[in-house]
């Protein structure tokens, strides 16, 4: 089922990230427990078409930003073993569809970390669209999803006792995202 812009109160048209109020946040299990860290220099675009669901978004996260709380920690990320910022400084994200399933909204996309590029799929929330006191329109929305580390080659792990191992598998995505209409 289909849903206009205007349904939504969105103007078509192009909608710029605003990092300054937006939040690119991971979770990962680090031994019995989970760490969380955020890129804090991305970028990016809403194209919202009158279909909503004919909407694109792109998006690119700058690596170096990575920040876990922990400045050893962060430089083993950026590091070959793990992300290999010298490599591959940048994640990027490009839409390839958009849709509605089950209650849901799901964005289709293609994730490229380190070089491999991988389809993923983020669950989209619309939080709403309103006037900024600075006299732009903002729309929020919130995206999850989860990916596999080794899917884009990022296979160092610490073996632990047992079948145990330093690092999981799955890391999971948050973004809380402000944008305004350009």
């Amino acid at each position: 089922m289909s849903v206009t812009a205007a349904e939504l109160g969105l103007t078509a048209g192009t909608w710029n990230i605003d990092p300054a109020h937006s939040e690119v946040t991971f979770t990962i299990r680090h031994l019995m427990s989970k760490v969380r860290g955020s890129f804090t220099a991305f970028s990016g675009s809403v194209e919202i078409a009158e279909d909503v669901l004919a909407s694109t978004a792109t998006a690119e996260i700058e690596i170096t930003s990575i920040d876990t709380r922990n400045a050893d920690r962060d430089a083993h990320v950026r590091s070959a073993d793990i992300l290999d910022v010298e490599n591959h400084p940048t994640m990027k994200f490009v839409t390839k569809g958009v849709r509605s399933e089950g209650g849901k909204n799901l964005l289709d996309g293609e994730l490229t970390i380190r070089g491999v590029s991988r389809p993923i799929t983020l669950d989209v929330e619309f939080n709403g669209v309103g006037e900024d006191p600075w006299g732009g329109t903002r729309a929020g929305f919130t995206a999850t999803g989860s990916l596999s580390r080794k899917e884009y080659g990022i296979e160092f792990n610490v073996p632990l006792s047992g079948d145990k191992a330093l690092l999981g598998d799955k890391v999971d995505i948050s973004l809380e995202i402000q944008a305004v209409r350009a």
